[in-house]
């Protein structure tokens, strides 16, 4: 067992604050790691307050994670002492399914173990996740990370806002001769207006603010649509390949939807605590359209974006912050006000907290 320290929800109505816990000693295909970095989702702070369900507490949150291997298990033949690492939103998964086979594991028909507040697949203990100085984690869930090492703060987004617009990117076969539509310019949006310039696709940005604009050309998008302006809209009608709506508040999918030529598809990426009012039918109807969704994605593929990322030089933007800024993070990210993502320098974890 190894001393841990970190930062905890004891209630869904109380801050997060130090608390310290006993990570397990690793076994024969464990890896540890010396957490770096963690990114601050929005997730996080939905779980932290009870948002998306009842929590177990103490919840410690974070699935965005760059570190260092302290450890290995005398079965791991992966990883060794001194490499660094990312883990994301799973650590385990059954295992025996057929998502799990198919590298599908975020599909689990079990259900996947998520990084934080999910049930272990053996003891069924609560996990504790990397607003911590250390984890512990089966081989197959942690991840190799290529980038640079003075780009590791940075990389840490990738293992949750990365992976979520990836896999829906190339699921949909964003690439050379595709229009792609990028909804909502927040932690996921921007990663997704990087990756798909970067996968080669026509990127166009939406969104409600026209200070956007400016912003979203130098992440990689070669048009703007302010989506409350309709005359802008209108120009758009029925030309897009593929949208990738990233926005977390319910709204009318309808004008989003007209966007689309034949065939065209809306991903919904976004986790609205309430649902969107329902689309008409006429508008999928009459050109064959569809929406679907799109969850982070399985291990195989979240290597792969890594790779892809590091290989196009893509990182998050971020703000590092340290973790006793927690709580202040929270408010501002309530307001969107960060761009375009929080890290925690991990090793201020242990700094006393200011009165």
């Amino acid at each position: 067992m190894t001393l841990t320290h970190a930062y905890a929800a004891q209630s869904a109505t109380t801050p997060l604050a130090p608390f310290t816990f006993e990570r397990r000693t690793p076994t024969a295909r464990d890896v540890a790691i010396d957490i770096l970095y963690c990114g601050v989702c929005h997730s996080d702070l939905h779980t932290a307050k009870s948002e998306w369900g009842p929590s177990a507490y103490p919840c410690v949150p974070g699935h965005e994670i760059v570190g260092r291997v302290s450890a290995v298990g005398a079965e791991v033949s992966k990883f060794k002492v001194g490499d660094f690492v990312g883990v994301g939103c799973m650590v385990d998964s059954c295992q025996h399914c057929q998502p799990c086979a198919d590298g599908l594991e975020q599909y689990c028909d079990n259900g996947m173990t998520g990084t934080y507040n999910s049930e272990e697949q053996v003891s069924r203990a609560n996990t504790l996740g990397g607003y911590s100085d250390h984890i512990v984690v089966f081989e197959k869930f942690v991840l190799k990370i290529s980038h640079d090492e003075k780009a590791l703060a940075a990389v840490a987004p990738l293992l949750c806002a990365g992976i979520t617009l990836y896999s829906p990117l190339r699921q949909w076969q964003a690439g050379p001769g595709k229009k792609v539509g990028i909804v909502g310019l927040g932690g996921l949006g921007h990663m997704g207006v990087k990756i798909a310039a970067a996968m080669g696709a026509h990127v166009v940005l939406c969104t409600t603010s026209p200070g956007k604009s400016e912003d979203a050309k130098r992440l990689g998008a070669k048009e703007v649509v302010v989506s409350k302006n309709a005359d802008e809209m209108a120009r758009h009608l029925a030309s897009f390949d593929l949208i990738v709506n990233t926005v977390a508040v319910a709204h009318d999918l309808d004008p989003f939807i007209q966007l689309l030529k034949l065939d065209g598809t809306l991903v919904l990426v976004g986790a609205p605590g309430t649902p969107h009012p329902s689309p008409g039918v006429f508008g999928l109807i009459t050109k064959r359209r569809r929406i679907a969704g799109s969850m982070i994605g399985g291990i195989p593929e979240t290597q792969e974006m890594l790779d892809f990322c590091a290989k196009h030089g893509i990182v998050s933007d971020i703000e590092s912050i340290r973790m006793a800024q927690i709580n202040t993070a929270y408010e501002r990210m309530l307001k969107s006000d960060v761009k375009y993502r929080f890290v925690i320098d991990m090793a201020t974890v242990e700094e006393p907290v200011a009165a």
